[in-house]
């Protein structure tokens, strides 16, 4: 959307920071069984701009599990070009989650 870009056209880069966090926190609460919350940004670059007119796909892997933690690498994609199609990778990330329960304090992970 249009407020969603800067005078060159590009996506702001903290519209993709929330969409790797949302794309980082469905395998971690999956894993979790039940809400995490983002403790960590670990590492996050932007390899390229994304466009107005990309379609944006995001690949997220669970790296890291320890007793209330979760790790997870973010990769995110963008295809262009809609006359011959590329694909290219626009970002890669590192989160790390917490399980948390209803008193939002860490919990222990569940065993798998």
């Amino acid at each position: 959307m249009p407020a969603d870009v800067n005078q060159n056209g590009d996506i702001f880069g903290g519209w993709v920071m929330s969409q790797v966090d949302i794309a980082g926190s469905i395998p971690a609460a999956r894993r979790a069984r039940g809400r995490v919350a983002t403790v960590a940004v670990n590492s996050f670059v932007f390899k390229q701009p994304v466009l107005i007119g990309d379609v944006v796909t995001f690949f997220a892997d669970i790296t890291r599990v320890g007793t209330t933690s979760i790790t997870v690498e973010v990769e995110v994609y963008a295809q262009r070009n809609p006359d011959e199609v590329i694909c290219v990778k626009v970002t890669e990330a590192s989160l790390t989650y917490v399980s948390v329960g209803a008193d939002r304090r860490p919990r222990p992970l569940p065993p798998e």
